[in-house]
């Protein structure tokens, strides 16, 4: 199963943390109305959204590299400002000192090459134009995803290199301004979002982990039925309940900024 196949499955299993980080991130960006902002590994367009609700753009252009998430945005995207292409962040589709501002939303992580990803972002833009990202903090902050790879690595159905915290550590400030300073931005600044929400009950907590969508959906995909379910027992062992059976977690992100000389 590919696991950015679904744009629908996707935003089940983070969408209610994705959009609420967005709109945090687009206030605190705080850019100018009329400007053009370009999208890379838009996703589903939640990004895309927050831009055309609070920044007042002239036009927003989104990237991905994924046709079932493209397909999405466009279907959840009707504002004629915003359009959407296929492409990489490695080689952006789109011409030097294109855009006022190039953004990324929970993406960074995903790219081995994120200092070329960056200088392409950084081109795009060209001089004067500013370059922000945001991805969540893998390490320490996201307690749905670390309860899923704690309980598979203990139970041994993952090797211990597969947890999102290890293979996404870079996901701090200290690690995200170096990235952007290498990729030759200046004025570099960095901020924590963090975004509560509350479950329902454990079936609402655990049903977006079946779609496939997202590394940890993709892998209890793969494992015998008899394993996910022991897999959901001991997530909801490590997640705190209230008596009514609801589950208060928090997700955080870490935000980065930086203008091109």
């Amino acid at each position: 199963m590919d696991v950015w196949s679904s744009g629908a499955r996707y935003d089940a299993y983070v969408g209610r943390w994705s959009r609420p980080v967005a709109a945090e991130f687009v206030r605190w960006l705080d850019r100018s109305p009329g400007a053009r902002w370009l999208d890379v590994g838009c996703g589903t367009g939640a990004l895309t959204e927050a831009v055309l609700s609070a920044a007042a753009p002239t036009t927003v252009l989104g990237v991905d590299p994924s046709p079932g998430f493209l397909a999405s945005a466009r279907r959840s995207v009707q504002d004629p400002r915003a359009r959407f292409g296929a492409g990489d962040a490695r080689a952006l589709p789109v011409g030097s000192g294109s855009f006022d501002a190039a953004v990324s939303g929970l993406m960074l992580n995903f790219v081995a090459e994120r200092t070329a990803a960056l200088g392409e972002l950084r081109r795009a833009v060209g001089p004067g134009g500013e370059v922000a990202a945001y991805v969540w903090d893998y390490p320490a902050g996201m307690q749905l995803m670390s309860a899923y790879w704690d309980t598979v690595t203990e139970l041994g159905l993952a090797d211990p290199a597969a947890h999102e915290a290890v293979r996404f550590g870079f996901c701090r400030p200290g690690a995200l301004r170096a990235v952007f300073t290498a990729a030759g931005l200046t004025d570099v600044r960095t901020t924590a979002i963090v975004v509560p929400t509350t479950f329902r009950d454990l079936e609402d907590l655990w049903s977006p982990f079946l779609g496939g969508t997202g590394p940890a959906p993709a892998h209890l995909a793969s494992l015998p039925l008899a394993d996910r379910d022991s897999v959901r027992d001991g997530v909801r062992n490590r997640l705190p309940a209230a008596e009514d059976g609801s589950i208060r977690l928090t997700a955080r992100a870490w935000a980065v900024r930086g203008s091109a000389p």
